[in-house]
């Protein structure tokens, strides 16, 4: 089985790549708060297991059975995260760092458990898809909230869990998955937006906008 070390590498290797990005010793070093050497003596290793294809100068990318590891890994990581936000009262700014401890010393037959118990969820508190058990991921129709026209009416389907900050600030203002909105303004030399939640008008700072997706 793969290292604990392994595993987000491969996780992390997928969700680059997942955005459209190209993985390289930069970004990985950057992401995983390691040193660039570091990073070349793991693609090294992966790359002679055949977990990534590794080109020189052009980054590189997971094989079918890394791509296995990490999506694994994952549906791990977001059935984690189910559990404890609907039944150890976790906040959803508080499950991402919780799951990430839990998340490599769980067997699989424990989280096939844990999916049956929890009803096989289709999306974690955060609203990212989680994988079945045979790595199918559920479709996904989402628009970033800074690219959604205005003066419309819209649904919060999805926000990044990298920042505590911005789930946190959310949960203050009574933003939450599913959360019904107005885009009222888009507002061009910040990049800000202007919503109406629950009769309420909020300004959300481009960072934020950039983080939270909606649907129609």
């Amino acid at each position: 089985m793969p290292s604990q070390s392994i595993e987000d590498y491969l996780k992390n290797i997928y969700h680059i790549q997942e955005e459209g990005g190209k993985a390289n010793t930069g970004n990985l070093a950057s992401i995983l708060s390691v040193s660039p050497a570091s990073v070349s003596e793991m693609v090294t290793k992966l790359s002679k297991q055949g977990w990534i294809e590794n080109e020189p100068y052009h980054g590189f990318k997971l094989t079918g059975e890394g791509e296995k590891i990490s999506i694994a890994l994952i549906r791990k990581h977001r059935l984690l995260e189910v559990f404890l936000y609907q039944n150890m009262n976790y906040q959803w700014d508080e499950v991402h760092a919780e799951a990430e401890r839990i998340e490599h010393v769980v067997s699989d037959k424990f989280i096939d458990k844990l999916d049956e118990y929890l009803g096989y969820p289709k999306f974690d508190p955060h609203g990212d898809p989680i994988p079945d058990k045979n790595g199918k991921i559920p479709p996904t129709h989402y628009k970033l909230l800074n690219s959604a026209a205005p003066e419309k009416d819209y649904t919060i389907a999805k926000v990044n869990d990298s920042s505590r900050e911005i789930l946190k600030y959310l949960s203050k203002i009574g933003l939450k998955l599913n959360s019904k909105i107005h885009l009222s303004e888009k507002i061009e030399f910040d990049g800000s937006v202007l919503i109406t939640l629950s009769g309420k008008k909020h300004l959300l700072s481009q960072k934020m906008s950039e983080n939270i997706f909606v649907v129609d």
